[in-house]
């Protein structure tokens, strides 16, 4: 087996996205992101995510290459790290994913550029020379559930077939994500690893369809944990029992924004964080109904656990 290989067999189960925990001036809480990722672990992740909710566009170049290297040198073996490269230009998109190979990350993760539409051809350039910069897997990101364009099943599918499923991997985000997943499944004749990407809602029937894992926040690990061990049990009362108050919770969340929102409120409730500072400008504020109606569907998503 590649060593390639070795790293994409290693990405599987609960792959926790970690929220950017902040001082109140906006400048990155080191400490605080150190607990958090103890945390989950602890909590029974098997890997660790720097993606959209860890605010990575709203990160300077040397932020995000600072948290990369970080988190890498927390998670201490503990489990896979990736790091999320994507850029609004391909040579952004390398150097990032140049850095994280060479900061110890396990695989990088590219969302397409977000400020552009481009077509089949400049999206295939932009993720074949990510593939080329590094030798680590490439997970595809098709964010368009929040942010950009859905990306075709044959794009996706081709970079597979041309590079391996050692090297390319995929969290499908696009609506319909069943479906879609499906698709993507049957296109690339069942190999495809891919990873659930919802927050959970999608994850009882899209673990029937094949993902290998789920990339959630970390405001939720626990759920999270017992939800993807119940569906490797087999035990689908247990797996279901989870599924519907974690859907009901995770709901609340339309937006990009309103997903570092409320992950950051459970993670202060939780006393992971000490505060909810998101850098602005924000296209969502959690009031003070909201705030109350998440309290109510969390207590109800983590009573299911006792």
């Amino acid at each position: 087996m590649t060593a390639e290989s070795r790293g994409t067999q290693a990405l599987h189960g609960v792959q926790i996205v970690f929220q950017l925990p902040y001082h109140a001036d906006e400048s990155i809480d080191y400490e605080t992101l150190g607990h958090e990722i103890d945390h989950v672990f602890a909590a029974g992740a098997d890997g660790l995510v720097m993606a959209m909710v860890t605010e990575v566009l709203r990160l300077s170049e040397t932020e995000r290459h600072e948290v990369a290297r970080f988190a890498v040198e927390a998670a201490s073996g503990r489990g896979p790290v990736v790091v999320s490269v994507g850029a609004e230009s391909t040579r952004g998109a390398c150097e990032f994913a140049v850095e994280a190979e060479s900061a110890g990350a396990s695989a990088v993760m590219a969302i397409p550029p977000v400020s552009i539409g481009v077509d089949e051809d400049q999206l295939r350039n932009y993720y074949e020379h990510i593939l080329q910069a590094i030798s680590l897997p490439v997970i595809i990101q098709d964010a368009s559930g929040y942010v950009g364009r859905p990306m075709s099943i044959p794009l996706q599918a081709g970079l597979m077939e041309n590079w391996g499923a050692d090297r390319v991997l995929f969290k499908p985000e696009a609506n319909p994500i069943g479906p879609r997943l499906t698709a993507l499944r049957d296109a690339t004749g069942g190999r495809a690893r891919v990873f659930e990407g919802s927050g959970g809602i999608a994850l009882l029937d899209s673990y029937r369809r094949g993902v290998v894992g789920t990339m959630p926040g970390a405001d939720l690990v626990e759920p999270l944990v017992a939800f993807w061990q119940a569906l490797e049990a087999g035990d689908w009362d247990r797996a279901t029992s989870i599924s519907e108050p974690l859907t009901s919770l995770v709901m609340l969340q339309e937006s990009l924004d309103s997903f570092i929102a409320v992950e950051k409120h459970i993670l202060v409730r939780k006393g992971v964080f000490t505060n909810e500072v998101i850098r602005g400008p924000v296209g969502f504020v959690l009031d003070e109904e909201t705030r109350a109606e998440v309290d109510r569907r969390y207590d109800r998503l983590m009573a299911v656990l006792d």
